[in-house]
């Protein structure tokens, strides 16, 4: 690798000051296992990494606010996050995705801020936390900016981040009865990267589907919220036929990518089936927690 500096901010406010947004080479880094990967596979070569180890402790932080969110700090590793005990009794869809994202080793050392901000559509945590509602924090010169996670992606490998922000916190309301589920579909192991990932939360009242939010990934270039899709389930039953239209549209609604994970042809017919899927692993899912 070509030689770089290494500097190590005490705080947020100095790490943001080392940021150059019209030095491209110049980036913050946390866990490193991405950015790692692309330096050593020659794809990006830095001047400086801003390492954000010692910045506050609160970045680490998962908490619940009186409100009942659960505030997860972008420092915090992949691996506090599926252990903590608020997010296995609030958000179980999240702490399932966490257990088959990579492996153990990985997420000892990943990072939520650097998992949201990569910007790679193949990562769980985004869709998973999109699909919850979660918003992320942003501080930078001009201050400070909340964003819903959805509106965060831009396109591949892009997000609206400037070069010389950071994501602080990522805050996930609480489901008030929601019902969520991620699944993902891998050609290898169950931790491998997705050729599809499909999340879903929504109410069910009265037997039928209120507000749901259908969200797609790994097949598309960035994560993509099935707004058309979302339409169809809206108000109906969540039975064979709706979830049978619901697949249909998700495959007419989604811009699907061929990649080494599948052609898009493969890729369509995962999604018309694991759309499916996931609405009843939600409702599976809920059922199991009333009985237990």
């Amino acid at each position: 690798m070509i030689p770089f500096e290494m500097v190590e901010p005490s705080s947020l406010q100095e790490a943001v000051g080392m940021l150059d947004p019209q030095d491209p080479a110049i980036r913050p880094v946390a866990g490193g296992t991405a950015l790692m990967l692309m330096m050593k596979a020659g794809v990006f070569a830095p001047s400086r990494l801003v390492c954000l180890h010692r910045i506050e402790p609160r970045y680490s932080r998962i908490a619940l606010t009186g409100s009942g969110e659960l505030q997860i700090g972008a420092m915090a590793t992949l691996s506090e996050v599926e252990h903590d005990a608020n997010v296995a009794a609030r958000l179980p869809a999240l702490k399932r995705a966490l257990r088959r994202l990579s492996n153990p080793r990985v997420r000892n050392v990943a990072r939520v801020g650097g998992a949201l901000a990569h910007g790679d559509p193949h990562m769980d945590l985004p869709p998973v936390l999109t699909a919850l509602g979660a918003r992320v924090t942003i501080v930078g010169p001009k201050g400070e900016r909340v964003l819903p996670l959805e509106r965060l992606y831009s396109g591949y490998y892009e997000t609206v981040l400037e070069k010389n922000e950071l994501i602080t916190t990522a805050t996930v309301p609480s489901l008030n009865g929601r019902k969520s589920a991620y699944m993902k579909v891998t050609l290898r192991s169950a931790d491998d990267w997705p050729a599809l990932g499909v999340a879903v939360s929504f109410k069910l009242q009265n037997g039928a589907i209120r507000d749901p939010v259908i969200v797609v990934s790994a097949a598309t270039e960035k994560v993509t919220r099935m707004t058309s899709t979302e339409k169809v389930l809206q108000g109906a039953a969540p039975d064979d036929a709706t979830l049978a239209r619901a697949g249909d549209a998700a495959v007419a609604e989604a811009s699907i990518l061929a990649d080494a994970h599948g052609s898009a042809a493969y890729k369509r017919e995962l999604l018309r089936v694991y759309m499916r899927r996931a609405v009843r692993q939600a409702l599976a899912d809920d059922a199991q927690r009333v009985q237990s």
